[in-house]
């Protein structure tokens, strides 16, 4: 039986985080031998908000370079920049066509972005989830790896993918969200009710994957806690219930076993061992970046290599598109 298809992307914005890799780098990478794998820097997506060209390009080849760096292969998996396969914006102008602007009004992480850019909003913001379900459907896919944050965009590709199929005959998969049930949402260490945020402004609320050890020691030493003592897992004491969270995702331990082991110990010693743990968990994935972008070429060879596996079959899906409707 054909393994089935998995697809997600990452946004080209640079700065990828602890969160990013425990709740979605990590998972990709041990998904790999179970499925057809097609892991995509979304570059065009990026663009919905204002970008400095010259810091996009960095960031670009920074975020494609920590997939590899992470444990992404060549061999099992398809990484590519989204802007190198032109098929992610032609099917994305063809599904334009059949949505309707009622669906898109009620996704929520526009609203929450309109209402901070308010008129300077732009029609491609608005229009993100489109290019999004574009972007699955291109490969057949049926799982999308996403946080709880993701999960209506899937369904709203579902519901885009349906709508085709109804009026054309079957052409799309319908494809399933994803999320993992430990990871998904790992939270800022200075503010740990809300995730952690690629934002400069913000630097000391995350742990990026390219962080020195000692900026690692330093912002986890920042991390909130509370002024009770004891060291267990509980959801209503955020900070410590973060901290033990993402102990608990870079160790395996089970949590009665993380409460046994920090029983009579102090907040200083949780965080003194989890920034060790952080620094060790990164060491060999910051080694091998600096090997890969080390190297003129060596990275873009992959990219290029990588967008040509990504066109043949998105080339081959929108032909099929463009025949159903009409244009060919």
């Amino acid at each position: 039986m054909d393994k089935k298809r998995v697809f997600s992307g990452i946004q080209a914005s640079g700065n990828l985080h602890l969160g990013n890799y425990l709740g979605a780098i990590r998972n990709w990478v041990k998904m790999q031998n179970q499925y057809h794998n097609y892991f995509c820097v979304v570059d065009l997506h990026t663009v919905t908000v204002p970008q400095d060209p010259s810091v996009l390009r960095t960031n670009i080849r920074e975020v494609a370079g920590l997939l590899f760096a992470a444990g992404i292969e060549e061999e099992d998996s398809v990484v590519f920049i989204q802007s190198h396969v032109r098929a992610h914006s032609e099917l994305a102008w063809l599904l334009n066509c059949i949505t309707p602007m009622g669906w898109l009004h009620r996704m929520t992480q526009f609203k929450e972005k309109s209402e901070q850019q308010k008129e300077e909003v732009s029609v491609g913001l608005f229009d993100y989830p489109v290019l999004q379900a574009a972007d699955i459907l291109l490969y057949d896919t049926h799982l999308v790896p996403v946080g709880e944050d993701q999960k209506q965009h899937v369904e709203l590709c579902r519901d885009i993918a349906q709508r085709f199929n109804y009026r054309y005959g079957d052409v799309f998969v319908l494809p399933d969200a994803y999320i993992p049930p430990i990871g998904g949402r790992v939270m800022g260490l200075v503010n740990p009710e809300k995730k952690m945020s690629k934002s400069e402004e913000k630097r000391d609320d995350s742990i990026f994957l390219l962080d020195t050890p000692d900026q690692i020691r330093s912002k986890v030493k920042k991390a909130t806690t509370d002024s009770l003592r004891e060291i267990r897992f509980d959801e209503k004491r955020y900070g410590i219930n973060n901290l033990l969270t993402v102990y608990q995702l870079l160790t395996g331990k089970e949590p009665a076993e993380i409460e046994n082991h920090f029983t009579g110990k102090s907040y200083k010693d949780l965080k003194e061992q989890l920034a060790e743990t952080v620094i060790e968990t990164l060491q060999p994935l910051q080694e091998r970046y600096r090997e890969l972008t080390g190297e003129d070429g060596y990275l873009d060879d992959m990219l290029a290599r990588g967008a040509e596996r990504a066109e043949a079959h998105a080339e081959n899906k929108l032909q099929q598109v463009y025949n159903k409707i009409g244009l060919r």
